[in-house]
C-alpha cells in the first residue's frame, strides 16, 4: 500500500499583532512545539501584552509589571 499524501490546505493565516508578523506554531508528532520565531522573542512579547493571572493578587504586581523590583537571587 501506498502512503495518501496529505496535501496543504488552504486555510488562511490567523491575524496577529504587528510583532508577530510572520508567526508559525506547530506541534509535531511527538508534542514538540515547532516555531519559526525565537521563543524569547515570544516570551518578552508575552510579559509586554499580556496580564499574569496568579500574579494580579500581589501587592507589588503593579511595580513587577513596571520592571522595578528585581527578582531575587
Amino acid at each position: 500500500m501506498t502512503k495518501k499524501v496529505k496535501k496543504p490546505s488552504n486555510k488562511p493565516k490567523p491575524r496577529v499583532h504587528k510583532d508577530l508578523q510572520g508567526l508559525d506554531i506547530t506541534i509535531d508528532q511527538f508534542g514538540e512545539i515547532k516555531a519559526n520565531m525565537n521563543i524569547e522573542k515570544l516570551n518578552e512579547f508575552l510579559d509586554k501584552n499580556v496580564d499574569d493571572k496568579k500574579l494580579a493578587e500581589r501587592d507589588d504586581y503593579d511595580d513587577l509589571k513596571k520592571g522595578e523590583i528585581k527578582k531575587k537571587k
